[in-house]
């Protein structure tokens, strides 16, 4: 099931997040998720935060945010999407970018946009597979544990 986020949903969500921070390829940041920070995020992103519940329990989750300030791009978000090892593969992704753009629509997004490690190529394949067009790559903008690795941005106007 695809549903809102919740602010009861945020220890399962940050426990998704965290466990994604501690590996080296996935994200550039190390600065772990509290519950609370998540639980603040769920409130402010209202109709912009979904999760994927498989029995009883939160096995991903998506959002999208500002993607730079200023008026120009407030028609532009970036977005996130993270799973749980178990939901892997079981067309959970697809479901939850299906419902974000949906509420991207409806809060007058035109274009979201995707920064990838480019130590994550099963992202890069995800996004292509979901109409994402490669729009550049930054050599070593991530340092992350020791290793550099680069940005790729992706974008699909929705």
């Amino acid at each position: 099931m695809i549903r809102a986020a919740r602010s009861n949903d945020a220890p399962a969500i940050a426990a998704i997040w965290n466990a994604v921070i501690a590996q080296p390829h996935v994200t550039f940041t190390t600065d772990t998720k509290s519950d609370a920070a998540v639980a603040q995020m769920i409130v402010e992103r209202a109709g912009a935060f979904r999760v994927a519940e498989t029995d009883g329990t939160v096995a991903g989750f998506a959002t999208f945010g500002s993607f730079r300030s200023g008026p120009g791009y407030r028609h532009t978000a970036e977005h996130s999407i993270m799973l749980g090892p178990q939901a892997r593969g079981r067309g959970l992704g697809r479901a939850l970018m299906d419902a974000l753009e949906s509420d991207a629509k409806a809060a007058d997004i035109h274009v979201l946009v995707a920064g990838i490690s480019g130590g994550n190529p099963d992202a890069v394949a995800f996004h292509n597979r979901l109409g994402f067009a490669h729009s550049g790559r930054i050599p070593q903008a991530g340092y992350k544990f020791g290793q550099w690795f680069d940005l790729i941005l992706m974008h699909k106007v929705i």
